[in-house]
């Protein structure tokens, strides 16, 4: 039992760390006038996914154990991103270089700690005579709890532009507020989420060192190529794995897009009267963590619907999860439409849990033993790395094309008002076309047992 306890605390610290910035980075990027940038900051998360994980793996397997590889990582990463706080603190309007150079930094090391922290797990509670199959997923739940906390906490409290963001920025103004009851301090937009996220990044780093050993691998010495995984992509022979690896790329252009795009758009109805006192508007990031609280329900739904429907079909639902993802944002608000902006957070539980669990199911079972962890490697590479990084770029393209900040740091439709349901309509529109596709082309036959 106090196994598990550390493990949760690990998973908690985890994503917690993850939760504080990234469904809310967005709103500070735009209203420091780096709105038009969205999409390259998490972009980077995808490019550094394509080789940070893979060399950090070689490293823990080699040289140092894999939970001091873990400290390491999330000291040098919460580092950085507390860097990046006091850059934003010192720059209001900073710099593209500057701001990105450190959060780039920061994202390097962390994206890798996300599968060393589950290899600790997994040797943590194989060595202590547990079942990793059976005993993980109830751990791993306590990760996107701690995501949730760490999103409603910065959300409650404003640390992105917020009185108390001003204050704590501007000490001077707030003691003098103190005995000026009619001043009014201006909110400022100050990047305390990242202070946030890299407290929680230290203070893992520092427990990571705590944890149960991890053992070097002293036998044989793989090759380059072995080590990267590289020798999975021999799976594009086979034309069913080849068709199945592009549309993993092709939805996972779909994975960062609301991540990033989501808070400026619902905050974006403070630009109309009508809509300007809203919950939503308010706390556009709690309502966000509807999606996280869908997504951990949703996984207790997959081995029912993978049992009834098979693979295939439970991949499609995804993909037309995704398809109304977009569509609800495109017809909702924040006033008597927002039960559509509810449901699509709801769906997202589908569309991001039945995509992933099912696809890695099903590279487990269609792959050789011998380049099973490559192949799953491979499978995050085209749906995180390539995948997000083409999705979250193309996603800035059309975002501007339809939308532009305006003087109070909200994203809103060129012409002052609308926009926002033609970006949301497109992406909807793109779910659809891979979806439709991927049941021609993808030909799996299911065996009901």
């Amino acid at each position: 039992m106090k196994l598990k306890f550390r493990l949760i605390v690990m998973n908690f610290l985890q994503y917690a760390v993850w939760g504080a910035y990234l469904t809310c980075m967005g709103k500070y990027l735009g209203k420091c006038g780096l709105g038009s940038d969205i999409g390259l900051f998490y972009a980077m998360q995808g490019i550094v996914s394509l080789f940070m994980p893979a060399l950090m793996g070689i490293i823990a397997d080699r040289w140092i154990q894999a939970q001091k590889t873990l400290g390491i990582c999330h000291v040098l990463a919460g580092g950085a991103m507390i860097a990046a706080c006091f850059y934003g603190l010192a720059n209001p309007n900073p710099s593209f270089i500057g701001l990105f150079t450190l959060y780039s930094i920061s994202v390097a090391f962390y994206m890798p700690t996300i599968a060393l922290s589950n290899s600790v797990a997994y040797n943590a509670l194989e060595n202590g005579g547990l079942d990793a199959v059976k005993d993980f997923p109830p751990i791993r739940v306590f990760g996107t709890i701690g995501f949730i906390c760490a999103m409603w906490l910065v959300d409650l409290v404003h640390f992105s532009d917020s009185f108390l963001a001003s204050c704590l920025s501007n000490p001077t103004d707030f003691l003098w507020a103190q005995h000026d009851a009619g001043m009014t301090v201006q909110a400022s937009n100050t990047p305390f989420q990242f202070m946030l996220s890299g407290i929680l990044g230290i203070l893992l780093g520092v427990y990571a060192f705590t944890l149960p050993k991890c053992a070097i691998n002293k036998g044989e010495k793989k090759s380059f190529v072995e080590a990267l995984g590289l020798q999975a992509f021999s799976l594009f022979k086979q034309k069913r794995m080849a068709i199945f690896f592009i549309f993993s790329m092709l939805l996972g252009a779909a994975l960062q897009i609301t991540n990033g795009f989501a808070t400026p758009f619902i905050s974006s109805f403070a630009a109309d009267p009508a809509f300007a006192d809203t919950f939503g508007v308010k706390y556009s990031v709690i309502i966000y963590s509807i999606s996280q609280i869908a997504e951990t329900l949703c996984i207790l739904l997959i081995p029912f619907f993978l049992k009834r429907f098979g693979i295939k079909k439970v991949m499609l639902m995804a993909m037309i999860a995704w398809f109304f993802r977009f569509g609800l944002f495109g017809i909702g608000d924040t006033g008597s439409m927002v039960w559509a902006i509810i449901l699509s957070m709801i769906v997202y539980g589908f569309a991001f849990d039945f995509y992933n669990i099912s696809g890695s199911l099903f590279v487990n079972q269609e792959t050789d033993p011998s380049i099973r962890s490559s192949a799953q490697g491979l499978f995050m590479m085209m749906t995180n790395g390539f995948g997000a990084t083409i999705g979250t770029l193309g996603a800035q393209a059309i975002v501007n094309q339809f939308c532009n900040w305006n003087e109070a740091g909200l994203l809103v439709g060129i012409d002052g008002t609308g926009g926002w349901p033609a970006v949301w309509f497109i992406f909807a529109g793109y779910s659809l076309v891979v979806a439709v596709l991927f049941a021609i082309f993808f030909k799996y036959k299911h065996v009901r047992k």
